[in-house]
């Protein structure tokens, strides 16, 4: 069984751009989430066999979407969680496509995966307890590809593992 999710993998440069507003954030309570690790989750599907893990991939190379971009303008707190995020609260529609064919993809094998409504947010921090009141520039977002992640835990900490990747058209 490995822990997959679906998520947007930043390219080099919006990731260096998100790691360097991260670090300009300061508060004692943060936990920051490492460089390597920050991505846009589409989808969580948990724990998952190998069985089902191909199936997944199997369906995932008939997604036809086209590229889009994505525009990050505001940190948020998340009082459940206790994250410190950067949303979007406007986006290209095919964001959303992509998240519920993937849905959909899961379903069709067997996996559930989560009832709410789809937020799209970069978790920058852990264990916050309060908003960061901060005005930032935007992070704009060109979306090409998409990703299957496994979560591993070493001694660490958690590190993502790529898997496979496919091309947006």
């Amino acid at each position: 069984m490995k822990r997959l999710f679906f998520a947007l993998w930043p390219d080099n440069r919006t990731r260096k751009q998100i790691n360097g507003l991260n670090q300009s954030i300061s508060s004692a309570d943060l936990k920051k989430v490492n460089s390597a690790n920050l991505h846009l989750t589409l989808v969580f599907l948990g724990q998952v066999d190998s069985q089902a893990e191909a199936k997944i991939k199997e369906r995932a190379n008939d997604i036809n979407i086209q590229p889009f971009s994505l525009h990050f303008e505001q940190l948020d707190f998340w009082k459940k969680p206790r994250i410190l995020c950067l949303t979007s609260q406007q986006y290209d529609p095919q964001l959303l496509i992509l998240v519920n064919t993937l849905k959909t993809i899961a379903q069709q094998c067997g996996i559930e995966t989560e009832d709410r409504p789809y937020r799209p947010h970069i978790t920058l921090a852990r264990k916050a307890s309060q908003n960061i009141n901060r005005k930032i520039g935007g992070i704009n977002w060109q979306a090409h590809s998409f990703c299957l992640l496994q979560s591993c835990s070493t001694p660490t900490g958690v590190n993502y593992q790529i898997l496979q990747s496919w091309e947006l058209k």
